[in-house]
């Protein structure tokens, strides 16, 4: 992900590569989520908004090892890294998932699946995708210790923005 944005194959890619504010980070989303955070230099910090494209679905995994993640308690632990009042959003290959919005109304609020689609230059066609948006209530803190997933696999990207 990160040398598809440095390379330019992300309509975004080169602004955000341009941009001094911004930073990539290389680690293990999994690990990052139940340790210290998603940024190396400020542990625990929380962020206004946490985008993640990992999975093909909560229901197509790339990984068993991320099976957690889409469940209320590994929700609740995500929630605890977005500031109350940010956002959580999910892109998703498949069409709206009910179950998974059940358990992101367990913990969030202002839940909604938002079907998009777009020309998909890399394949040629129009692509139909569901992006999940999902608000942390102001006030709300979720943080709690403990696995929410793991993947033997360490090529996650986290894309920080810095203060």
């Amino acid at each position: 992900m990160i040398r598809w944005h440095e390379h330019g194959l992300v309509p975004i890619g080169p602004a955000l590569t341009g941009d001094a504010r911004c930073r990539f980070v290389h680690g293990d989303f999994f690990a990052m989520a139940d340790g210290d955070g998603f940024d190396p230099t400020a542990p625990d910090r929380v962020f206004d908004a946490v985008l993640v494209d990992i999975d093909h679905s909560p229901r197509h995994l790339l990984d068993d090892g991320s099976t957690g993640f889409y469940g209320v308690d590994g929700s609740r632990r995500l929630a605890g890294r977005v500031r109350p009042g940010g956002v959580f959003a999910l892109w998703s290959n498949d069409p709206p998932d009910d179950e998974y919005l059940a358990v992101l109304r367990q913990v969030f609020v202002d839940v909604a699946a938002e079907v998009v689609s777009f020309p998909n230059p890399l394949q040629g066609r129009v692509a139909t995708n569901t992006v999940y948006l999902a608000t942390v209530r102001p006030g709300d803190s979720h943080h709690s210790a403990g696995p929410c997933a793991r993947s033997p696999h360490p090529v996650r990207n986290e894309f920080a923005r810095n203060p």
